[in-house]
């Protein structure tokens, strides 16, 4: 079974979705994703001559929601109501979620997982001094709802 991708016309040829008509409504989104990293550099992290990389990472990683048009070709520039990032640090890795809310005729996925990976990218600049064996990992979508797909939210972990 071939699926059609709302990103490219009978052609095959690149297209932004026409949301034109569209009914403007509530929509949010979460992602996470996650760095591994020694215990050393996460009970490090907010020492480092650079300052606090955590909120240095949050500030990324919201900036980064806000230019997400910017960055991926076919996503449209949407207002964006709120981002919130944050994190969790376990023993061998650095759990990053965020969640982005917008009122609109297109939903915030791309925004909420643009924020993510470059919060973490920010938290791999931040430590590369430390270690080189980092690795990003596991960046996926969690939930999404508003719009006329509706909710959604991820079944496996």
């Amino acid at each position: 079974m071939t699926a059609a991708f709302s990103h490219f016309d009978e052609q095959g040829s690149a297209r932004m979705v026409d949301i034109g008509e569209k009914v403007e409504s509530q929509r949010a989104a979460s992602a996470e994703g996650w760095i591994t990293m020694s215990a050393s550099v996460i009970d490090a992290l907010t020492s480092l001559p650079k300052g606090n990389a955590y909120e240095v990472a949050r500030l990324a990683g919201i900036m980064a929601a806000k230019k997400t048009a910017e960055l991926i070709p076919l996503c449209h520039g949407i207002v964006i109501d709120s981002v919130q990032v944050t994190f969790e640090a376990l023993a061998d890795r650095v759990i990053v979620r965020a969640e982005s809310r917008c009122h609109g005729r297109t939903g915030v996925e791309m925004e909420a997982l643009t924020a993510v990976s470059v919060a973490l990218l920010t938290l791999y600049d931040m430590t590369k001094s430390q270690s080189k064996d980092m690795q990003i990992e596991g960046i996926k979508l969690l939930t999404k709802s508003g719009g006329r797909s509706g909710d959604w939210q991820r079944s496996d972990p």
